[in-house]
């Protein structure tokens, strides 16, 4: 594989506990009491609006909202309190030494991801770093992806492979037509990531090096 697509949250960073405290301030604002922060893990993945519509009953309006409130509230604060998971500036060096192309596709807005990037001083590893765009309409991962294949001039899909930590970075990959690894140090379970097609499982970030170094479909 010559081009490594690479979720972020879950995979690159664990932002638990940045993204559960934006969304409770934000389900704050319309008096929803939050017991148990672990609850809302289930908003790391998806997009963050749709999470606010099917599992809060938000009308499309209102989800709106909410999602913009929950992104300034990170852009402000929850993103300082992630944390790069354990080994992966070394996994990032290791690909880049060995000529891989590495490009971040993540369903958290582009400007937001580059300044995470940044703050955790790994943009050296990455040749682009691609999200979501809601102003024209890019938000589900299967978007992302596709954005990022016409944005790097990639021609051939078999060349591709997407890494990440839940079903929808599989499903996204799938429905593109590239293949995908699972991790399952981030935020999924094995069960979510083979049900959703992963064609192959990397159980660590140390895994990870030889799961995309050995890969074949």
């Amino acid at each position: 594989m010559e081009y490594i697509f690479i979720d972020l949250d879950g995979t690159i960073i664990n932002s638990k506990i940045g993204i559960t405290r934006a969304i409770e301030y934000t389900l704050g604002q319309w008096n929803i009491i939050v017991e148990d922060l672990e609850s809302l893990t289930k908003f790391i993945g998806p997009p963050i609006k749709d999470t606010f519509i099917e599992d809060y009953n938000f009308s499309e309006e209102e989800a709106s909202v909410a999602t913009e409130l929950y992104r300034k509230y990170f852009e402000e604060n929850g993103f300082c309190e992630d944390e790069v998971y354990e080994g992966i500036e070394e996994l990032l060096l290791r690909l880049k030494q060995a000529n891989k192309k590495m490009i971040v596709a993540t369903s958290k807005r582009e400007t937001t991801a580059r300044r995470i990037i940044e703050y955790f001083k790994l943009s050296k590893y990455f040749d682009d770093i691609c999200g979501a765009d809601l102003g024209e309409g890019r938000s589900k991962k299967e978007e992302v992806i596709r954005y990022a294949i016409e944005k790097n001039g990639i021609m051939d899909y078999s060349k591709v492979v997407m890494v990440g930590d839940r079903k929808y970075d599989i499903e996204g990959a799938k429905a593109v037509g590239i293949p995908s690894i699972g991790v399952l140090y981030g935020f999924g379970s094995r069960e979510e990531l083979i049900e959703a097609g992963a064609n192959q499982i990397a159980v660590t970030v140390e895994d990870l090096y030889e799961v995309i170094i050995n890969f074949k479909l």
